[in-house]
């Protein structure tokens, strides 16, 4: 007997719907992209129970006559391909064919769709893939999906699928998502019976973008277009949308929304092209926020990578990169321009244009004498031969001890006497101790101090506050309110005074003192989407560490900073009271040292 086998049908309808419908949202999306598809310019969502037992999309497209409507729960029926070439420049969203057949067969689903030169609509229903009846029925122009009790055959799925709202939270993210890439197009999402989004059509694309992601991001907004780049432009390739500035950053890429021909996508290219185009503006380990629209001709751009179709490839990869970086950096350089020219004193008083110098940090180095005659090519090539004529020793080479090979410092708390004698670069504090030089990092050095008062006194509940003279508003999206409306107990205990102040908007009254006089949201937007990478009830205390890490390195004092020595001498005083004074929270060495002997071998005196 043959070992293998021909599947049944249903069995492969399941495995393919495997591979499209992986939670509730991948069923709220492949229906959006077929409403986009048939040119909708309405799109509304109803949800129950965060998906689990309705799902609903209707639209104002162009609907399907009855034959079609049969033919589209086929699996491979497709209106959108009819060639090999076709496949190679796909200019919509869907494409596959098998969206409908593979939800139908893990759910209870009605399709009911009426074209315009129909006078009734039709209405289809499903169980489990198998069709139960085919009725004329009344209905507006445009296609109405439903889609109940997803997974009721396939236990298994059914039992992977998180909570109502952890599920809630990704079907927003793709209302989102959608909502970015096309803002002429009205979304309308509602969840047991109550309006979540509704956001009308917009003519200008940034106020969609400040719908959604906030006022604050809205604010700090610069536009990106490559009308500069001709060839790119001449070639069919077209780049435009907006980028923050670099002090409006996030610690994550989420904030990072790329769409390529109306697709969303993940491209670790263009991620990595919008980083690039920043320099050195953006702090290590921060991300812009970006909202970007590529335009490719389709037959350059392939999407059928993978099933959910949010992997693409460029076949012209380095232009798109070059472009987006040209892009960027010249909407970058543009903002930065100051809006101001002064102007020129006239008269006898005018002041000289030569530009001022800065004065020298450093008083020790003392300046060349004014009166000396300007030197000649002869006197340089004088020194330069007179340079070459000398044979100094080699340099001895530099080589500072690797951290593994430092020796301990703290052996145990107050055990070394660190004297300040200065800063180095504003970032480092120079110290003596004994025969030994010492170089302290102070942000590292005083995120570690702040780490443990906190930590200490939350559990004592004594962590000193400041109310804010005017309380601060912060709007987040869907997701990102229903994590920190969980924080604001565990949050209170270390300073914050939260409230939920409407739907996805929260006022913060108060903060933990060491937080006074900084920026206080984009600290808190932080906190939430890291514990979003992990997930809140994975790891509550984990996720609460986090958040305290987090409070110390916004608290702490930053490099750059200048410090008396009297300063120093406090910061050093406080970490050596630390129990962990070595290393900061995240685990970076807070100092390193030299032994005398050591530099004096570098200066040749041993």
């Amino acid at each position: 007997m043959s070992r293998i086998r021909i599947l049944p049908e249903i069995l492969s309808n399941k495995i393919a719907a495997g591979e499209v419908v992986e939670r509730p949202a991948s069923v709220v999306k492949e229906l959006i992209e077929n409403s986009l598809d048939a040119g909708s310019t309405r799109i509304v969502v109803e949800v129950e129970k965060g998906g689990r037992s309705l799902i609903r999309v209707s639209d104002n497209g162009s609907g399907m006559s009855r034959d079609d409507a049969l033919l589209s729960i086929e699996r491979y029926a497709t209106s959108k391909l009819y060639s090999d070439s076709d496949l190679f420049a796909i200019d919509t969203l869907g494409f596959r064919g098998e969206a409908l057949p593979s939800i139908a067969s893990v759910s209870k689903l009605t399709l009911v769709t009426r074209e315009e030169a129909a006078e009734c609509g039709t209405e289809i229903v499903l169980e489990g893939g198998k069709l139960l009846k085919v009725l004329e029925t009344g209905s507006p122009i445009g296609t109405q999906v439903t889609v109940k009790h997803l997974f009721f055959n396939t236990p298994v799925r059914q039992k992977f699928l998180k909570t109502i709202p952890t599920e809630m939270g990704h079907i927003s993210d793709v209302i989102s998502n959608m909502a970015l890439g096309w803002p002429k197009i009205h979304f309308k999402l509602i969840h047991n019976g109550s309006i979540l989004q509704n956001w009308s059509a917009a003519a200008d694309p940034a106020s969609r973008i400040t719908d959604i992601l906030g006022k604050d991001f809205g604010s700090g907004l610069f536009p990106v277009k490559t009308d500069f780049h001709e060839k790119i432009e001449n070639d069919g390739v077209s780049l435009s949308g907006w980028m923050s500035l670099p002090r409006i950053t996030r610690a994550t890429s989420q904030g990072i929304f790329v769409f390529v021909n109306g697709r969303m996508v993940r491209s670790r290219m263009v991620q990595h092209a919008l980083i690039q185009a920043y320099g050195g503006r953006l702090m290590k380990g921060q991300f812009p926020l970006a909202v970007l629209f590529i335009t490719v001709p389709c037959d350059q751009v392939d999407v059928n990578v993978h099933p959910s179709k949010q992997e693409i490839r460029f076949s012209r990869q380095q232009d798109i990169y070059d472009a987006i970086v040209a892009a960027v950096s010249a909407g970058l350089s543009h903002e930065e321009k100051p809006s101001w020219t002064p102007s020129k004193p006239q008269g006898p008083t005018a002041i000289s244009e030569e530009p001022v110098r800065a004065e020298k940090k450093y008083p020790y180095i003392i300046p060349a004498s004014d009166n000396r005659a300007p030197a000649t090519v002869a006197d340089l090539k004088s020194d330069r031969a007179s340079a070459s004529a000398q044979t100094p020793d080699p340099p001895v080479p530099f080589r500072p001890l690797r951290p593994k090979d430092q020796p301990q410092l703290w052996e145990t708390p107050q055990s070394v006497n660190l004297n300040p004698i200065g800063q180095f670069f504003d970032s480092y504090i120079i110290c003596e101790s004994g025969e030994n030089l010492i170089l302290l990092d102070q942000h590292a050095a005083h995120e570690r101090i702040l780490y443990e008062k906190l930590a200490d006194k939350s559990v004592e509940r004594r962590i000193p506050i400041q109310r804010l003279l005017i309380p601060e508003t912060l709007d987040i999206g869907y997701r990102q309110a229903l994590i920190l409306e969980k924080l604001i107990p565990d949050l209170c205990q270390y300073g914050f005074e939260i409230e939920l102040f409407g739907k996805d908007s929260f006022v913060i009254k108060s903060v933990p003192m060491i937080l006074s006089g900084r920026e206080i949201k984009p600290l808190v937007i932080e906190m939430v989407d890291r514990i979003m990478e992990t997930g809140l009830t994975a790891n509550l205390e984990k996720s609460l560490d986090a958040c305290l890490k987090l409070m110390a390195c916004h608290g702490a004092i930053r490099a750059n900073q200048s410090l008396t020595l009297a300063e120093m001498a406090t910061v050093i005083k406080d970490l050596e009271a630390c129990r962990i004074p070595a290393h900061c929270p995240h685990g970076r060495p807070t100092w390193i040292q030299w032994p005398r002997q050591e530099i004096e071998r570098l200066f040749k005196r041993t």
